[in-house]
């Protein structure tokens, strides 16, 4: 299964956008693909990155799932939207990782990912080279955020080890996910490498590559979080704790609930 991509505005304005479906089936989600279909998603991330970053500063590819998510159609892809200029969010997130590089002299989400290592207690997956965590400052009740172990800048720089590795670790997360309520889990999720296009030669080895799940159901299928009254007036409250959500997500099955009984003993010893 190959992606195939729509590009919705051309290459030569301010912002670039492209479309991209992972699977030619319509009910077919990421959790429910093989490793194998994962990691050509992951492949066509890569590629696009570097077709849009030659050109385009940021280049942002995000994915909203489900219609509580604003989702209106149901099949299975992702959108990136490649602009001229760094978004709010990268701004803040290149201040930030520049100020941390120039005062200690290494990467802050370097330095984050060791912390988390040791203390164990917001993990949620570790593999040989990604982790998977409830970060401290988590708005959203099950917010993660997926991990390179080593110092990687962009998705382009990931070796063929790491892919595959990414493949397999982004299928056990959204299994969780699914299986939390056992129904498809909403979410909008997004990558966050460092910038491209004409400045892409310069110094960046302050960035360190990750990406922001953001799924909104708070204690049900139905139930969901909603940031209103004080939390856009003042400040975000949490409804459970970054450790309470960790390890319920860590307690979930990585076989996901829709397989029958034969799947799941394959799918186990697989």
């Amino acid at each position: 299964t190959t992606p195939s991509t729509l590009c919705v505005l051309g290459p030569q304005g301010p912002m670039g956008s492209k479309v991209m479906c992972f699977h030619p089936w319509s009910d077919v989600t990421l959790p429910l693909m093989s490793v194998p279909e994962i990691r050509v998603v992951v492949d066509a991330w890569a590629s696009v990155t570097e077709e849009l970053g030659v050109q385009y500063p940021w280049v942002q590819i995000f994915e909203n799932k489900g219609a509580m998510m604003g989702c209106s159609n149901p099949h299975p892809h992702c959108q990136v939207w490649a602009s001229s200029f760094l978004p709010d969010i990268a701004q803040r997130e290149e201040r930030c990782q520049r100020a941390y590089q120039s005062q200690h002299g290494e990467p802050l989400l370097m330095e984050y990912s060791r912390q988390e290592l040791l203390r164990k207690e917001r993990l949620v997956l570790t593999s040989e080279h990604w982790l998977v965590l409830v970060p401290f400052w988590a708005v959203w009740p099950y917010q993660t955020l997926l991990l390179p172990r080593r110092h990687v800048r962009r998705l382009p720089e990931l070796t063929p080890a790491e892919r595959d590795d990414l493949a397999s670790i982004m299928k056990k997360l959204l299994t969780k996910y699914d299986n939390l309520f056992e129904m498809s889990f909403p979410y909008s999720m997004g990558w966050h490498g460092a910038p491209t296009g004409s400045e892409a030669g310069a110094n960046w080895d302050h960035w360190q590559l990750h990406a922001h799940y953001y799924p909104p159901l708070l204690r049900s299928a139905t139930v969901r979080k909603f940031m209103v009254g004080y939390e856009m007036l003042a400040q975000a409250q949490r409804d459970l704790t970054p450790e309470q959500a960790a390890e319920r997500l860590r307690a979930l099955p990585e076989v996901h609930y829709r397989l029958g009984q034969k799947d799941r003993e394959t799918a186990a010893i697989a």
